[in-house]
């Protein structure tokens, strides 16, 4: 089981935490990524958007009218909204006000549903992943914020790798991950 309060401490957290990050900032920090297969802040946002419309609240509906007789709708790991070119896409700070008010719709609705522990328990069918319970998917959204942060931290400080000299060596950011979300 699953205690519902723990991920709500992050979820609620995470659309002010990338306004504080983001908002301001220039497209040098903001639209470029880290690598091939890497993905820069603005996509790390779009990606966090469609996932707000098409994949966590969604699930968790699943899980508590169908259980494990109707599988989860597939979600691309790598979704996000239509990349543009920088200067052609859409403004970042429109994209943190859809991001916030998404997830705060998403949150009032998540409340509304009055989760007993019970419920956190309750299992569905991920089509990949098998047998997952709502406490785990409620767990994972909050752990999916916390990973997507540190990989717009990458992408950001992957922009001045070669300027902070010698310090690099003690920077383990600026050692490129495996590519991927």
């Amino acid at each position: 089981m699953s205690s519902l309060p723990y991920p709500l401490e992050i979820l609620h957290r995470t659309p002010a935490t990338l306004r504080a990050l983001l908002l301001g900032l220039s497209e040098h920090w903001t639209h470029f990524n880290y690598g091939p297969g890497t993905w820069s802040a603005y996509h790390v946002l779009g990606h966090l958007i469609v996932g707000e419309r098409d994949d966590w609240i969604p699930r968790l509906r699943i899980i508590l009218q169908h259980g494990e007789s109707r599988p989860f709708d597939p979600f691309p790991h790598d979704a996000s909204i239509a990349p543009a070119p920088p200067g052609a896409a859409t403004p970042l700070s429109q994209l943190l006000d859809e991001f916030d008010r998404l997830r705060t719709t998403n949150l009032r609705d998540l409340l509304a549903l009055s989760l007993s522990p019970a419920d956190l328990d309750r299992t569905g069918t991920h089509p990949y992943l098998g047998r997952v319970t709502a406490g785990q998917l409620l767990a994972t959204w909050a752990v999916h914020d916390l990973h997507h942060i540190r990989q717009t931290c990458l992408a950001m400080a992957w922009q001045h790798r070669d300027e902070v000299g010698p310090w690099r060596a003690y920077l383990n950011t600026l050692t490129r991950p495996n590519a991927g979300t």
